[in-house]
């Protein structure tokens, strides 16, 4: 019994008709014929009833056809693992990322995983943190880099990079530089300077703020954590980040939020169906993000 043949009794079966199926095979009417016989020969049993016009499968033919698939989707899949280990990975991947996000770690993933497999085409969409989410359920976007307040979607498999608590950062004269910690009470008396809505750090002040009762109003948004943190240090608001977004700020001083119980989360996520591909850019994902310095990792 030969790996042909069965595929050759599965075209028969699959088409109902020798001559059609010798077409999709691509070889000659007799040839599949002679093919099939010899499988039945081996097997020691009758697989395609021929008594009448067209073609049927015997009892005993029903049951080999689904071993038959069983036995050929094997052997695909491991075709596909040989290929993988060779490093014949083929094919495109679509990574997303929450606009305005300079995560050094995933960069460096991608460009490891393009050194090791340049037959893989890679495009990259920004789009919002809830976008992104949507089109890796879909299926649009196979990884995606995203915010989150608290947690990242149970839903998708991935894990968290980061998970961070907001502060206010201020120029050093401002009136909260000399706090110790401040509540969300007292910082939404001032103008907020925020991240827009869609990633994670204006998630978790919503939600936090919600937690309290109370309803953030943002005075300025900028896409990227270095605008908003300059328009700070000219003084035109209070920005609220996270805490490793600021800590190298040279004119702001952080200041911890003692009542946002909320935290950030930067987080990858991804499909639960993975091709090789996948599979291989999230392995690379793992190591550089533990390879990666807090410093590296915060975007």
């Amino acid at each position: 019994m030969e790996i042909r043949q069965l595929r050759y009794f599965v075209a028969v079966a699959e088409e109902a008709h020798f001559t059609r199926a010798a077409e999709r095979m691509h070889i000659s009417q007799p040839g599949i014929s002679a093919q099939i016989r010899q499988l039945e020969n081996d097997l020691g049993a009758t697989l395609i009833d021929r008594s009448g016009r067209g073609v049927a499968l015997t009892a005993v033919g029903e049951v080999v056809l689904a071993h038959a698939r069983s036995v050929l989707a094997s052997t695909e899949s491991l075709r596909h693992a040989v290929d993988e280990m060779n490093g014949l990975v083929r094919g495109r991947l679509v990574v997303g990322m929450v606009t305005a996000c300079t995560v050094q770690p995933l960069f460096d993933a991608l460009s490891s995983f393009h050194r090791a497999h340049p037959g893989v085409e890679i495009s990259l969409v920004e789009e919002d943190s809830g976008k992104l989410v949507e089109r890796v359920r879909e299926g649009g976007v196979d990884l995606a880099l995203i915010g989150a307040a608290h947690r990242a979607p149970a839903d998708l498999d991935g894990w968290q990079v980061i998970s961070e608590p907001l502060v206010a950062a201020v120029p050093v004269g401002h009136p909260l530089a000399a706090k110790d910690g401040v509540t969300l009470a007292e910082l939404l008396t001032c103008p907020i300077i925020c991240l827009p809505e869609g990633t994670g750090i204006r998630a978790a002040l919503d939600q936090a703020a919600a937690a309290l009762g109370l309803t953030p109003t943002v005075a300025l948004e900028a896409s990227a954590p270095a605008a908003v943190m300059n328009l700070a240090e000219r003084g035109l608001g209070v920005a609220v980040l996270s805490a490793s977004m600021t800590a190298r700020q040279e004119g702001l001083r952080s200041v911890p939020l003692t009542d946002a119980d909320v935290p950030a989360v930067l987080a990858l996520v991804a499909a639960p169906t993975k091709s090789p591909a996948l599979r291989e850019l999230l392995l690379r994902c793992r190591r550089s993000f533990a390879d990666a310095t807090p410093a590296r990792t915060a975007h």
